[in-house]
Parts: C-alpha cells; sequence; structure tokens
C-alpha cells in the first residue's frame, strides 16, 4: 500500500487529541469517521471541531468558504465496528490505560481489512506493547501528536521491531501530504524523543527550585526568555554546532557533572503532589491558578503558537 491508496481515515476517541487529529484529515479532504463510545465526548465533538475550525479561520490559517465541507467529512459513531470497517488508517486517541487500549487493537484487528495500518496517539506506551493484542504487528506503530495536533505540526511515528518499512513509509508520506513534519523513531524506548527532552529539562528546573537556586517563575523566564526562542527556530544540534563543539565540549565538562541525574524525579514534584497541588486543575501548583489565569495562559500560548504556524 502508498500513501495515495489511502483514502478514509477512522480516529478512536473524541477528546482533546483525537477531534483534532479528525480536523486536520478532514481539512485535507479525507473521508473521516470518528469514534467514541463516551456519549458526552461524543455528542460535544462537533461543537468541539467547529470551534477548533473557527479558531484557524479567525487567524486566516484556513479558507472560510471550505470551513463547511471539510467538517462534514467527518462522521461521528459510537460504535467501533461500524467506524473502523473499510478504514485504510485507523488512529487511536483514547486514554492513556493500556488495558483500554490493549482491548481495543484486539477488536481493531478483528474488524480492519488485512491491509488497515493501525496507530496509537500513546505518549508513553510503546508500540509492541499494544501489536501484542493484533495478528498485524508489521501494521502497528505509534503516531504521536502534541497538543493541540492542529498547531503543533510534530507528530513522532514510533515504530517497533515489527514494524514493517512499508508501514512507516505510508504514514510518513500520509502525514507530510496533510502537512505535518514527522519524524521516524526507529528504536522504541520510553518517552520516545520529545518527552525525553522535556523529561529531562523539567528535572533539571525541578531541582533547580528544590535546592533554591530560583524560584519556578524565575526558571521559566530564563526559559521564555532565552534560550526557549532560539529553540522555536534551531534544534540542539544546529545551535551547538554554530557554537562550536569545542567552546560545548569544555562548558559541558564543567557542567554535567553537577546536573540532577538520580532516577528518581525530585522529591519537590512528589511533595507537590502529594499536598493535592496538582497545577491548573486544581488550583495551584508552581503557581497559583484561577479559571481566569487559566484561560488567559492558554490564549497566549495558542496565539503564540498560532504566530508560528503563519512561518510555514
Amino acid at each position: 500500500m502508498k500513501a495515495a491508496d489511502v483514502h478514509r481515515i477512522a480516529v478512536i476517541g473524541a477528546g482533546l487529541m483525537g477531534h483534532g487529529i479528525a480536523l486536520e484529515f478532514a481539512i485535507a479532504g479525507y473521508d473521516v469517521r470518528l469514534c467514541d463510545q463516551n456519549e458526552e465526548l461524543l455528542g460535544s465533538a462537533r461543537d468541539r471541531i467547529a470551534a477548533s475550525w473557527a479558531l484557524l479561520e479567525s487567524h486566516g490559517l484556513v479558507k472560510q468558504e471550505t470551513g463547511q465541507e471539510a467538517i462534514s467529512h467527518i462522521g461521528l459513531d459510537a460504535d467501533l465496528q461500524a467506524t473502523a470497517e473499510g478504514a485504510d488508517v485507523v488512529i487511536e486517541a483514547v486514554t492513556e490505560d493500556l488495558e483500554i487500549k490493549l482491548d481495543i487493537f484486539r477488536e481493531l484487528d478483528r474488524i480492519c481489512p488485512p491491509h488497515t495500518i493501525i496507530a496509537s496517539n500513546s505518549s508513553s506506551f510503546m508500540p509492541s506493547k499494544v501489536a501484542a493484542a493484533t495478528n498485524r504487528a508489521d501494521r502497528v506503530l505509534v503516531a504521536h501528536y502534541f497538543n493541540p495536533p492542529y498547531l503543533i505540526p510534530l507528530v513522532e511515528l514510533v515504530r517497533s521491531a515489527a514494524t514493517s518499512d512499508e508501514t512507516v513509509e505510508v504514514m510518513r508520506d500520509l502525514l507530510i501530504g496533510i502537512g505535518k513534519r514527522p519524524t521516524v523513531v526507529q528504536r522504541e524506548l520510553p518517552g520516545f524523543i520529545g518527552n525525553r527532552l522535556q523529561a529531562a529539562l523539567y528535572r533539571e528546573a525541578l531541582a533547580l527550585v528544590e535546592a533554591g537556586v530560583a524560584s519556578a517563575a524565575d526558571v521559566d523566564a530564563v526559559i521564555k526568555n532565552g534560550f526557549g526562542r532560539r529553540l522555536a527556530v534551531a534544534g540542539e544540534f544546529e545551535i551547538f554546532d554554530i557554537a562550536g563543539l569545542d567552546t560545548v565540549l569544555n562548558a559541558f565538562i564543567e557542567i554535567m557533572p553537577d546536573l540532577y541525574s538520580r532516577p528518581e524525579p525530585p522529591q519537590i514534584l512528589r511533595d507537590t503532589v502529594g499536598r493535592g497541588d496538582l497545577g491548573a486543575k486544581s488550583g495551584r501548583g508552581f503557581y497559583e491558578w484561577t479559571p481566569e489565569s487559566v484561560n488567559q495562559a492558554r490564549t497566549r500560548i495558542g496565539d503564540r503558537l498560532i504566530e508560528m504556524a503563519r512561518w510555514d
């Protein structure tokens, strides 16, 4: 199978990620089926899809006249079999619960035609784990999107040892064709690439706050107003190549022995969670949050992501 042979896409899970994934494929003209057994999520999916479309339209990222047509390409159904049968590619985007995912993959393997590629949007489970529930491990992989999927172009394609080259090529070409920027993770490992890099940075940030070096707000300020600006336009290897690797090596000889390197998360994170301070969802984390400040932060982040999307 080639990417050109893909005509119908099924997305399983109509929540935060699923509705955005479905919208992107619909914008590209694909016949999309979106499934969720949660009636409340499914019932509100059309409104959330329309709201996401309206956001893109208001910033000139999509054309107004194509909106209704694109949304009409998305069919909603609570029945997994009706959604997945006949699909060329299925993307699972349900909650991060392995047992739930295994049940879904088991059913998808039974329902879908032999040629169907089944991808998981998991941010943590390796593809071999979900592939074990199927008889088509060669056609199973992870397609890890970042939130919000219609504004973040990256998708990490993570293959297991059994995933075929053809499967990776079809998914990669399919995603490039709808404007995504896929990367291929050639060997599965926890956290893939993106979450491993984020975890490494957050671990050191937590350790700095725990040691009293700086406040959480000052650490964030260093990232936002310093090297974080470069990271929007150049990667670590580019940046350090330009700086000169001999200079980098000398700096790292001094810095690296002092970095937090213990395998467990810094205690400050355990203590904060233990107090019930879970961040925006509880009103307090390392910052104080109100519904208004949460909305302001999300709007600010979304506006900046939209500005970056125009760069493409």
